[in-house]
């Protein structure tokens, strides 16, 4: 069954168009994400004779041919697709049933299904350890004075005589790519290519997110 499902898993990139709310069969409130993953083509087609590794490229969202370069409008052509703002790789253990051209629709997952989110999170620039990390800010009574939000003692002088790493400090925060496993598909939209996605996924909206099977689904 584990070779099974891995071959039988899906892939598509998609933009997140904000969140939204349902209701479920009992009446209750279900928070969700739309996110549009239509015009999903496969780009490209890998396998081990030729690459080594089994594969294959989605290509998400039309961009002005005048705007790819010469080398990518080769590789369009190859595959008889018109020009795509993003590409991202996919490996399956069988690709017999992929080729260049072929059109991933919004079908692909059903309703109810487990998929696994890919984005990259919001940015928010260099940040201090309580927005960061969360530490309590200090008294601003009794005397303290300017101590209010500073992070406190990072190590000993003597031992061992520097900042071990990992230390929770200020510093950049977001803008890293994070994946949340295990979202339920609450519905899926043929016509216009919408998929309703059961809670919050990672990044702004109007980012580019790839919606995959879970891993670890039943």
């Amino acid at each position: 069954m584990a070779n099974a499902q891995k071959v039988s898993r899906k892939a598509l990139l998609g933009k997140k168009l904000g969140m939204s709310q349902v209701w479920d069969d009992k009446g209750f409130f279900v928070p969700v994400t739309l996110v549009d993953v239509s015009t999903n083509v496969v780009t490209a087609v890998k396998t081990v004779e030729s690459d080594g590794y089994n594969a294959i490229q989605i290509g998400y969202g039309a961009i002005d041919p005048t705007k790819v370069s010469k080398p990518l409008a080769g590789h369009f052509a190859k595959a008889g697709v018109t020009p795509r703002r993003h590409l991202v790789e996919f490996r399956l253990d069988d690709v017999t049933d992929y080729k260049p051209g072929d059109e991933l629709a919004v079908d692909s997952f059903a309703d109810g299904s487990d998929v696994d989110v890919t984005g990259t999170t919001k940015g928010h620039g260099f940040a201090g350890t309580i927005k960061r990390w969360g530490f309590r800010s200090y008294r601003r009574t009794h005397g303290s004075h300017t101590n209010e939000r500073r992070p406190g003692s990072v190590g000993a002088c003597a031992t061992p005589s520097r900042v071990l790493k990992g230390k929770r400090m200020a510093g950049r925060m977001g803008h890293v790519r994070r994946t949340v496993q295990n979202l339920e598909i609450v519905s899926v939209d043929k016509e216009s290519g919408i998929i309703a996605i059961k809670g919050a996924l990672p990044g702004a909206k109007g980012s580019i997110v790839l919606v995959r099977t879970a891993v670890k689904g039943a």
